[in-house]
């Protein structure tokens, strides 16, 4: 399957998470490497609530790097103070970062009052503009199915205008499987006078349980068409990453050709789901 738009045009980007142990970090090194010859423009990589995966962004920024990507770290400001940002930010800096993805970020559980200095994404994107002016390129995430925590959608749009007009280059959505969400939050927006890029966040269909998980808990809706399909294929892997190349190829067209500038892959340090959509797609190197 092609899509109109011309080789290269389409911004690829990428999305990965800090290993816990060898055995995990063994196979994002075969998945980052496999991922790195498709030339992404960037990959992100997520940041643990309250900083409890730290050291595992910066060693996985840094292994990525080494792979001759540009990598955007996320950085989460629930739990934070100025100071505590400061040092990773000059950390970043000085290692020739200069992208970020920049996240409220998710209250761990037990943190009681304590949420640290800044409370919203937007201020977080102020803060960063205010100290280092455009040292980086930074991304923000928008929710086109609305934030689980928001109050209506309204509101919820409201908190990305404020984070785009406090500094935010471009946004990634939150995953989806219904298009017109995406070009419903793309219009509304629009309308407010966003005028930065909106690039879908995309999930690969490859296990159904932990897919199941994740929506419930981040408010992205699984149609009931699909649910149910999935569910028909039971413990069957291979026809469950099949029927799931074949959605999010689709998805993926449907996105590309009505004018979304790109896809975001959340990869789960996995490379061959989207291996296989990118080759349908033919984007990439």
């Amino acid at each position: 399957m092609s899509h109109p738009t011309k080789p290269g045009a389409s911004v690829l980007s990428l999305e990965y998470f800090p290993p816990r142990d060898i055995a995990a970090q063994e196979r994002l090194v075969r998945s980052a490497k496999r991922l790195a010859a498709l030339n992404p423009a960037y990959v992100s990589v997520t940041f643990g609530a309250g900083g409890s995966t730290r050291t595992g962004t910066v060693d996985t920024v840094q292994m990525l790097r080494n792979l001759g990507t540009d990598v955007a770290p996320h950085l989460s400001c629930i739990g934070a103070t100025r100071d505590d940002l400061r040092v990773i930010l000059d950390d970043y800096r000085s290692r020739g970062i200069s992208r970020l993805v920049a996240l409220r970020g998710d209250l761990p559980s037990g943190m009681g009052g304590d949420t640290g200095d800044l409370h919203h994404a937007g201020e977080l994107v102020r803060f960063v503009r205010e100290q280092y002016g455009d040292a980086f390129h930074i991304e923000v995430a928008a929710y086109p199915e609305m934030h689980p925590q928001a109050e209506s959608a309204e509101r919820d749009l409201q908190h990305f205008v404020d984070k785009v007009q406090a500094g935010a280059d471009g946004a990634i959505t939150q995953y989806f499987f219904n298009p017109d969400a995406y070009f419903d939050f793309v219009d509304r927006a629009r309308a407010k006078g966003v005028g930065i890029p909106i690039t879908p966040g995309i999930m690969p269909v490859t296990n159904y349980t932990q897919l199941a998980r994740f929506s419930s808990m981040c408010g992205a809706e699984i149609p009931r068409w699909m649910r149910l399909r999935l569910q028909d294929f039971g413990d069957d892997k291979a026809s469950i990453r099949a029927f799931g190349v074949d959605v999010v190829t689709r998805l993926c067209a449907r996105l590309l050709e009505n004018g979304a500038p790109g896809v975001h892959f959340y990869t789960l340090n996995n490379a061959d789901a989207v291996v296989q959509v990118c080759d349908n797609l033919r984007i990439g190197a």
